[in-house]
Order: C-alpha cells, then structure tokens, then sequence
C-alpha cells in the first residue's frame, strides 16, 4: 500500500462525509418547509486490485438519494386553496416560462391575476371544464392549463342539462279532453311541476312540465314556457309546447321500458337542455317530486371557492349555485425516489424515475387531494441531528488517516539525512 493511497482513501472519506454533512444541513434547514423530502447520503466501497501481494487501498463513493416517496405529516389550515396529496402522486406546476413540474408542496395563494401560486411562485395546473368533462393526458402534459379563478368578473351559465326524478301515479287515468301537447284552452293534464332554467344572459326561465296518462304504462311529457302562458290561467301558451315526449312504464315494475327516458327542448333565449327523465317511476302512490336539477346559473361574481377530494374546483355564487371550473389531475411515476430535485422544492422526471403518467385522484394508486392541508416535510430532527454527530467524528476520523500519511510521507522523504 502507498503513502499516496493511503492520502487518498482518507480524502475520500473525509469527502463522503461533507457529503453526508451537506445533506443534513439541507434537511435542518427546510424542516418547515411544505412538502420538502429529506435527502441521505448512501456510501458505496471503491476497491482497487492488489498486485505483487500489496493492498492497494481505494476509496468511497457517494450516492444521494431522496426520500420522495415518504410521506410527511399533513397539517390542517383555514384557506381552501391549501392543497395536500394523501397517497401517492404529486400535482403538476409550471414555471413563468411554462416549463412543467412535480411538486408535493401545495401552498398555493391567488396572485393578482387570480392564478394559484405556491411559495416557490409555481403555478397549479389542472384540466378545464370550459369544453365539457375532461379527461387526462395519460402520457403528457398536454391539455393542462393554470388555474385561474377570478372574482371580479360577472358570468352567466345558460342551462344545457338537467335531470328529474320522482312517481307517477300507477292508478291515473286520461284524462277527458285533449292532451297539453294540443296547446287546447280545455287541455287536461294528470300531475304539473315547474323548474327554473337560465338562458345565454343568465334571466331566469321558468319551465311548466305536465304529465298526463295517456293509457295504460303510458305518459305524455309536455314542457311550456311559463311566461307565454294565457293571464290567469295556463292553457293556450303562445307558441305552443316547447317538447313534448312519451313515457312507456312497465306496469309489473313501474320502471321505463322505452327507448325514450329523455326529454330536449331550447330554453327560450338560451341553448339546448336536455332533461334526464330516467329515474321516472310508476307506482301505486301520489305524484311525487324527489329531486330536480337543472345546471346553468344568473349573473354573479364568484363568492367560494371549494374544492372535492376528487381534484374538482367549484364556484359557489352568491345566489347559492356552483359551477365545475377545474379538475385537478396527479402525476406519478415509477420510481418517485429516483426523480431529480430542482430549485423550488419541485422534480422533474430521470432516466431512472420512469415516465411520467398523469390522472385523476383516487383513480388506481393515486392517492386523493385533501383542500384545507399541507403536507410538511419528512424531516425528523433528531434522527438529522444524529447523523450530523455521526458524519462530523467520521470525518475527524479521516482526517486522522491523512494526517498520518502526510506524517508518514515526511519520514520518507527524510530519510537521507
């Protein structure tokens, strides 16, 4: 063995225990820090071949790892837009420049654009409702766009589906004169509701819906605008039935039989509602109501924001409605441990990370998104400080090596004199 290896291994050493003593040192410093995951040294031999009977001493390598998949303590808040994941995945963020990232910390906050921003300014992206339900890009990024909640706005949702479901009376018979279909002044009906629907300005519409037995398992569905009614009465309506359908009912059942369970019509001044009838029954009791719903909403600024364990932001207005805005998507990969850590507590993926695969919470392995909550950071500081121990005699140890050697190098070199 030579001098110089000797020398050598103890550098080595003594670096593979800064290294350590880095780490602890980044771990300490962001124990508060949301979603931070702690980093460890991992040390592995470097041997190098003997020759001649000499032992050539080698060294240590280092290896950091991070323990991204370890989950740390979630911490409950007061703001709605405070975002934990509880399970596996993380959410998708992107830089001002529109670069996108992995990130665990969820301490988003809306700047003046009404974009959420976590403390490292990333902003939180996620799938819009604006073009109906979304779905996830399985295998990309694409599709995803900043959230971005205003309040200073007015906006109106015109109404384009609803559902309604409750009893037919399975003992009603037709009735004498003509159907509500016919638009008669003498038209009869068996049972009549009403429901609010909003057109393309966000004006309130109300609807008359009357179901009349036609015969045996058979109904006929008639939807009127309310306000084209004759004064102080019903029938005739300016303009006629805005839909009318048919209802076939299995009369051993009471359950829909036909291929119609649906009925379509066009709000006045508004779009196209279709309205769900599928959940209609007939059966031996009253007319009965057991829930309406028709989407769209009047003019109104945001007053809440909510958000679901499924990743869905909704606004609740001031007149009580909600609306879907966005949906919150998770990224996961492989290898979460093997991800590389960049400035701003967020990853991005690594040859041995495994590619990136984005859904929606609670969906597979995926964990769900808790609103309310941080996930603080995996950090003990006992176990740190104890390494920091550890790591500072190991390096004194070392140090201890390449003291002797230089010692040891001074007596050779001095051996002539």
């Amino acid at each position: 063995m030579s001098l110089y290896g000797m020398m050598r291994t103890g550098v080595s050493g003594m670096n593979a225990q800064a290294n350590r003593l880095s780490t602890v040192a980044d771990n300490i410093a962001n124990s508060d820090t949301t979603g931070y995951k702690r980093s460890s040294a991992e040390f592995s031999s470097l041997i190098m071949p003997g020759t001649g009977g000499a032992y050539n001493s080698g060294g240590v390598t280092t290896t950091i790892r991070s323990a991204v998949s370890t989950q740390g303590v979630m911490t409950y808040t007061t703001s709605v837009s405070d975002l934990a994941v509880n399970g596996d995945g993380f959410f998708v963020v992107q830089d001002a420049s529109g670069t996108p990232y992995l990130t665990r910390a969820g301490s988003f906050v809306p700047d003046a654009q009404g974009r959420l921003v976590n403390a490292a300014g990333y902003q939180l992206m996620a799938y819009s409702y604006a073009n109906g339900d979304p779905a996830a890009t399985a295998n990309g990024f694409e599709g995803l766009v900043p959230v971005q909640i205003s309040d200073q706005e007015m906006t109106a949702a015109p109404s384009t589906e609803g559902s309604f479901s409750g009893n037919l009376p399975a003992g009603a018979t037709p009735p004498a004169g003509p159907l509500p279909s016919s638009n008669s002044a003498t038209a009869e009906y068996t049972s009549k509701t009403s429901l609010v629907a909003y057109d393309n300005l966000g004006n309130k519409k109300l609807l008359d819906v009357y179901f009349t037995n036609t015969g045996a398992g058979t109904w006929e569905v008639s939807v009127f605008d309310q306000s084209k009614a004759t004064p102080g009465t019903s029938f005739p309506y300016a303009g006629g039935a805005l839909a009318s359908t048919n209802l076939t009912f299995d009369t051993t059942t009471g359950k829909l039989t036909g291929a119609t369970n649906s009925i379509s019509f066009t709000v006045p001044g508004g779009s196209a509602l279709n309205l769900d009838l599928s959940k209609v029954t007939q059966l031996g009791t009253g007319f009965t109501v057991a829930d309406a719903k028709v989407n769209g909403n009047a003019p109104s600024s945001i007053q809440k924001v909510q958000i679901g364990q499924d990743g869905v932001i909704y606004a609740q207005f001031a007149d009580g409605s909600t609306k879907a805005l966005y949906k919150i998507p998770l990224a996961d990969v492989q290898s979460p441990d093997n991800l590389t850590a960049m400035p701003g507590n967020v990853y991005v993926q690594s040859t041995d990370s495994g590619a990136v695969h984005i859904g929606f919470a609670n969906e597979g392995k995926l964990g769900s998104i808790v609103s309310g909550a941080l996930e603080n950071s995996n950090v003990d500081i006992a176990e740190e400080l104890t390494n920091m121990i550890a790591a500072q005699r190991s390096y004194t140890a070392n140090s201890k090596v390449f003291q002797t050697g230089s010692d040891l190098m001074d007596v050779l070199v001095n051996l002539k004199r």
